[in-house]
């Protein structure tokens, strides 16, 4: 503990609380969707924060690096749409063929070789326009709560005057005392504190299902989930991110969950800036340890299922949108200047970002996949004609 400091506890802290009032919804919806019991789903729930957090942790402490992983989002909704009419048996099925590619991908290494042909403009372009939806939340929650978001943008000004690196634990602490002394904080029901305990399901294996539910969820946590998750270490200044390790890490973690409701793990993205900018820690050799404390947050988590999702839901969202916003402007800004920063290539990082911010989906694929498409042809469309001028 000798090591660690405050704005590690607050980044990782805060990158669970981002990663599960986020998306968490959608989680809940996939479990209804495919017909699972409470028992299984409490599995599922207890399977994704242990993924989460023993495949994070080892990351980061095995390369020093702030290397979370996360379920995937993209996946989850992908879920909710094509597990309609589908058994969970079948569902799993399908959950242990998208473990094997991605361990497959990692094995093989090519997905490494492919991240480092990305330019850095469009890399930070990429992760400037995934988290910019984050950061325009904190002026649009001005509508839903103007005292609460006023308070907290005035103290976030006054901690990066006087105090930066206490900002954003500032921020945190000024919310949550303005919010209780508010009443904000409210739950309707009773928390249970009964540990989640691991419902095996016997995987069955369906080819249409294999197909039309097990591919396109490879393909959407590799598009939408460990492409960005790249480009958020890359931009942070981490040139040579562990990424073959991580889908190999990530992969065999999903294998050995899915019977238990772990659907898919990857690299994650927004909750990794969090961990990774500068607000986390200045000096970018000892920022892992943020992401050493989320990975125990997240073990955590997952132990107390609903108890503790309960606890991050009963938080008001403009507190929490706010304070994961202000907590990110930072990585936005450098993501933008270093998008920005060369002209011969300012075209392409604006196409990028302009995609990925527009949150376009098509075929079941999210923006960034498709931004880092458009991005890359406008590159090689310019290039000669740069080369000619």
């Amino acid at each position: 503990m000798a090591g660690f400091k405050l704005s590690h506890l607050v980044a990782g802290f805060l990158a669970v609380l981002v990663g599960y009032t986020s998306s968490v919804a959608i989680i809940f919806r996939a479990i209804e969707v495919v017909g699972a019991t409470q028992a299984q789903a409490n599995s599922w729930m207890l399977a994704l924060g242990l993924g989460m957090g023993i495949s994070g942790f080892l990351l980061s402490w095995l390369y020093k690096m702030p290397v979370l992983t996360a379920w995937s989002t993209p996946g989850a909704a992908l879920l909710v749409i094509s597990l309609q009419g589908v058994s969970l048996p079948e569902a799993t099925g399908a959950f242990v063929f998208c473990a094997l590619l991605l361990l497959a991908t990692g094995l093989t290494g090519w997905f490494e070789t492919l991240s480092r042909l990305i330019p850095m403009p469009i890399a930070s372009a990429l992760l400037a326009g995934i988290l910019f939806r984050f950061g325009l939340e904190v002026f649009t929650s001005l509508q839903s709560d103007l005292p609460l978001v006023a308070v907290l943008c005035l103290t976030y000004l006054l901690g990066k005057r006087f105090f930066p690196r206490f900002g954003i634990p500032a921020v945190l602490a000024v919310g949550i005392v303005m919010s209780w002394a508010t009443g904000d904080f409210h739950s309707g029901e009773a928390l249970s504190l009964a540990l989640a305990k691991p419902e095996f399901v016997m995987p069955a294996f369906s080819l249409p299902v294999l197909i039309g539910v097990g591919l396109p969820l490879y393909i959407v946590t590799m598009a939408s989930q460990n492409v960005p998750g790249v480009a958020v270490m890359q931009a942070a200044g981490y040139e040579k991110p562990p990424v073959s390790a991580s889908l190999v890490v990530t992969g065999l973690t999903s294998l050995i969950l899915a019977p238990f409701g772990g659907y898919a793990f990857n690299l994650a993205a927004i909750t990794a800036a969090i961990c990774a900018n500068e607000e986390a820690d200045p000096d970018p050799r000892t920022r892992y340890r943020a992401a050493l404390v989320a990975g125990v947050i997240y073990c955590i988590v997952g132990l107390f299922g609903a108890a503790i999702i309960g606890l991050f839901l009963i938080a008001p969202k403009a507190l929490i949108v706010t304070v994961a916003g202000l907590a990110l402007m930072g990585t936005i800004g450098n993501g933008l200047s270093q998008a920005l920063a060369r002209p011969e290539q300012r075209e392409a990082a604006l196409v990028t970002f302009m995609t990925t911010a527009s949150g376009i989906a098509f075929l079941h694929i999210g923006a960034p996949l498709w931004a880092l498409i458009f991005g890359l042809i406008t590159e090689a469309v310019l290039r000669p004609r740069r080369a000619t001028a």
